[in-house]
């Protein structure tokens, strides 16, 4: 049982034509939630490193959903040895995919459905498993 790519592409389109770039509601809410991440981004102060790890993520996600590169996988697994240099354990990496999926089924509310819970939860229990094995 693979993922469904089209279902995954479909709800980050979905998002994009409701809000456009969704980068400062995913980091708001990543703040909020953690708030010890917002250090880290300290000297980021015209966004452009947040902006470029979001459109980062957001690659691997698709690349991971449609299962046609390895490409993903190697940022992914590199993220988790680079950010350790940042005070990050591994799986706190994949924090930044768990809060994109909240904000964006919070964005299409009633539009997100039974579909898009399902696929996103196959996902993202693939993208915890790059790296371990």
């Amino acid at each position: 049982m693979g993922i469904d790519g089209e279902v995954i592409s479909d709800t980050l389109e979905q998002v994009a034509a409701k809000i456009g770039d969704p980068a400062e509601r995913v980091f708001a809410a990543l703040f909020a939630q953690y708030p010890h991440y917002e250090e880290m981004f300290v000297m980021d102060t015209g966004g452009q490193v947040r902006g470029s790890m979001l459109e980062t993520c957001l690659a691997c996600l698709l690349g991971v959903a449609e299962g046609d590169s390895e490409t993903p996988r190697f940022l992914i697994e590199a993220s988790r040895l680079t950010h350790d240099g940042f005070g990050l354990e591994d799986g706190e990496i994949d924090r930044i995919f768990f809060v994109m999926r909240d904000v964006f089924r919070n964005v299409l509310g009633p539009d997100w459905g039974a579909a898009a819970e399902r696929e996103w939860a196959k996902l993202l229990v693939e993208i915890a498993k790059i790296g371990h094995g």
